[in-house]
């Protein structure tokens, strides 16, 4: 979960030069918010850390959350317009 992940991806939406997909959104999302990506990626690692042995909860990496994120999140966009 990122926090204030809505103003983020608007910011990310309007820092994009050329064409706008998954990729190139994902590119400048790491490019502008290097920090939250990192706390991110720091927050999956102690998830995983923590769980008991034995049990598994699915928890997608880092990168797969995030590209599911941007691809809802932009799909959501085409249709409000």
């Amino acid at each position: 979960m990122i926090i204030e992940q809505e103003q983020k991806f608007k910011e990310v939406l309007s820092q994009i030069e050329g064409k706008i997909n998954e990729q190139s959104f994902f590119n400048k999302f790491l490019e502008l918010y290097p920090e939250v990506w990192k706390k991110h990626k720091t927050m999956f690692s102690k998830f995983n850390k923590s769980k008991q042995s034995g049990q598994s909860i699915p928890l997608p990496k880092p990168e797969v959350s995030l590209r599911k994120e941007i691809r809802l999140w932009l799909h959501k966009q085409q249709h409000q317009s």
